[in-house]
């Protein structure tokens, strides 16, 4: 509050000010669906031998498998896929420039563990 009222600005202008000064805003979000648990070796299966080119028309430029599946995206963001330690869920996380994106992001997350409906 005393930043405010020091710089006279609302707070929605501060924000813009902090990503004006620290470059691209990025968008996260994540899902968690629950499966079979007679399903896991399959997606299990799906996601190890996985190497999309694209996700929702993002390019994929990396990957690390060290903590579940982690795709890089093209526009600095990333999508990972996880399965939980204790119960038949999929976690589907995403974290993009693109807004529009990240419904797509999700969707193709669960698409690639072949669990998608």
């Amino acid at each position: 509050l005393d930043f405010i009222v020091k710089t006279g600005k609302k707070p929605s202008q501060l924000v813009e000010m902090l990503f004006d000064e620290v470059g691209n805003r990025y968008y996260y979000s994540r899902v968690d669906t629950q499966f079979p648990p007679e399903k896991r070796p399959q997606a299990k299966a799906r996601l190890d031998e996985a190497r999309p080119d694209s996700v929702a028309g993002l390019k994929i430029t990396g990957f690390n498998g060290m903590d579940g599946y982690k795709y890089y995206l093209e526009d600095g963001g990333f999508l990972l896929i996880r399965f939980s330690g204790t119960e038949p869920i999929v976690r589907v996380y995403t974290e993009t420039t693109r807004q529009d994106l990240v419904p797509a992001l999700l969707d193709g997350g669960l698409e690639i563990a072949g669990l998608k409906d």
